[in-house]
Parts: structure tokens; sequence; C-alpha cells
């Protein structure tokens, strides 16, 4: 027999035995791989800023608002992110009647957080219909508000009286999601916009035309009255100063008028002779000049001074 049909049966199966002990160390690998990957792929990070909603079989078990690592169990349990900051709605236009029965066209925004995710779950199921029954009551609310108003007052600033009318709408569209445990607290609403149906727009533009020209007018006619007070004020102080202004001149006059009497007086005492000469010289300017005619007796003093006889 040839040594090439010899088999070692001995070098055989310590190379099975090699072989089997690979593939049992393959075979652990590979389970602690995938042990390894399905805890990695169940484990879940809570940031800052939101909830995370853990459900069971579609139940909601458990929820989440602090940050950190949490576990979920495989298979059975899936998570959902919810926020926890505050969101803006932006709410759909809509048709109201105003007091006076007009229409007008309002668009409100809306401010709101999720206060209780399980009630929001329970009551809305989701975002979209937290958001959509929030806008079915901001609607309810402001249409109802403002049909206790008549449109100018609406319209208006200086005529309105809706006062804090956003501060209403929101507590009473609150009482109305907690009354139905709807777990979401609206912040604010408010009322950014309000516009005309297109068939009304000309009508009321030439209306508030007409209220600001009448408001233009009533400033005019207010500015040429007090224009008109202040010049009487003016004119009647001037004729004040001026009367007495006239008064105190007459005053001075007169005095200097009397003290340069008593001055003459004084003077012409000392020499009547003098005085009396003064006197018909100052006369002579004002009866004589080249037309004077003048007819005299011979004898009188007055002749015989013009004629240079004063013997």
């Amino acid at each position: 027999m040839s040594d090439q049909n010899v088999v070692n049966i001995n070098e055989h199966g310590r190379n099975n035995f090699e072989w089997r002990k690979y593939i049992k160390g393959g075979i652990f690998l590979v389970i602690l791989l995938i042990v390894l990957g399905l805890i990695l792929s169940n484990l879940f990070i809570v940031k800052e800023g939101e909830f995370k909603v853990v459900r069971q079989f579609g139940e909601v078990v458990r929820i989440i608002d602090e940050p950190g690592l949490n576990y979920k169990i495989p298979f059975v349990q899936s998570v959902t992110t919810l926020p926890k900051h505050q969101l803006t709605y932006d709410v759909s236009e809509a048709e109201i009647n105003t007091k006076d029965k007009k229409r007008m066209i309002i668009d409100n925004y809306a401010v709101w957080r999720i206060e209780d995710p399980k009630k929001m779950i329970a009551n809305a199921r989701t975002l979209e219909g937290a958001e959509s029954r929030m806008e079915e009551f901001i609607y309810s609310v402001t249409r109802a508000e403002l049909g206790r108003l008549n449109y100018d007052e609406i319209i208006n600033d200086e005529k309105s009286s809706r006062g804090s009318l956003n501060d209403q709408i929101t507590e009473k569209v609150n009482d109305l999601l907690e009354k139905d445990n709807y777990g979401i607290v609206v912040t604010d609403v408010r009322i950014k916009r309000t516009d005309l149906p297109s068939e009304n727009e000309q009508s009321v533009y030439t209306r508030m035309i007409s209220e600001r020209q009448s408001t233009a007018q009533e400033y005019l006619s207010k500015g040429d009255a007090e224009k008109n007070k202040i010049i009487a004020n003016t004119d009647k102080q001037v004729r004040e100063i001026l009367a007495k202004a006239q008064a105190d001149a007459e005053t001075i006059r007169a005095e200097g008028e009397a003290g340069a009497a008593k001055i003459y007086n004084e003077a012409f005492s000392k020499d009547p002779s003098f005085y009396s000469l003064y006197r018909t010289l100052e006369s002579y300017k004002k009866t004589i000049n080249g037309e004077t005619v003048i007819v005299l007796p011979s004898d009188s003093p007055y002749a015989r001074l013009l004629m240079g006889n004063i013997n």
C-alpha cells in the first residue's frame, strides 16, 4: 500500500477542532455586536426645550421633560418628540359681522405652548389637532367680541372702545381650552390686521376721508379762533400801553409847563418893565409882517414905540 493513500486521523481531528473554535468566536462576536446595536438603537437623548413621549403599543406610558439620556424597551416602545418652548400659530383669515351689521375680515396670530402633553395627546392627538381646536376657539371668541362693537369703533382708532380686547380674547380662549382639557395654554392672541371686503372698501375710504377733512377743518377753525383771540389781546395791551404813555406824557408836560411858568414868574417879577418890553417885542413877531396895517392913535404908547419915540 502506498503512503499517499494513508490518512492521519489525529491530524484531521485537530484541524476540525481549530475551525470549530473560530466559528464559535465569530458567532459570539456577531451576537455581541447585535446586542450592542440593539441597546444603542434604543437609547435616546432628551434635549432642553422638548418633551419625549414614550408609547407602548400606542399608549403613552412615560413623558420625560428633563434633559438627559434615557432608554426604551426594544420592539415594544416608541418615542416621539413634542416642543416645550412657545410656538406661534398664524390663524386663518375670517369674515365677521359687526354690531351695526357690517362685514369685515380679521387676521389673527396666537402664541401658545404645551402645558400638559398627556392631556394634549389624549384630546387633540397631534400638534395639528391642538392648533385646529385653538383656531376654532379664537375665531369664535373674536367674532363674539368684535360683534359687540360698531364698525367705526373698530376701524377708527380715535373712536375705538376696544381697550384690552386682545387680553380679553386670550383669557376667554384659555377658559375654553382648560374646560375641554386640551393641555395647552395660549400666551397671547393678537389681531394683526383688519380689512374690508372689496365691495365695502371704497365707501369706507370715502367716509374716512370725509372724517379726516372734518377733523382738519375743526383744527383750522380752532386755530383761527385762537389767532383772533391773541390779536385782540395784543391790541388791547398796545392800547393800554399807549394810553398810559400818553397820560404820563401829559403829566410830564404839565409839570414842565408849570415849572417853566414858575421860572418865568420869578424872573419877570424881578423887573416888570423889562417883562413889559419883552412881551411887546414878542407881540411884534406875531402881529407885524410886510403887509401889516395898524391904525393906532398917535399918542398911544404902542404908536410912539413904533415911531421910535420912546420918551
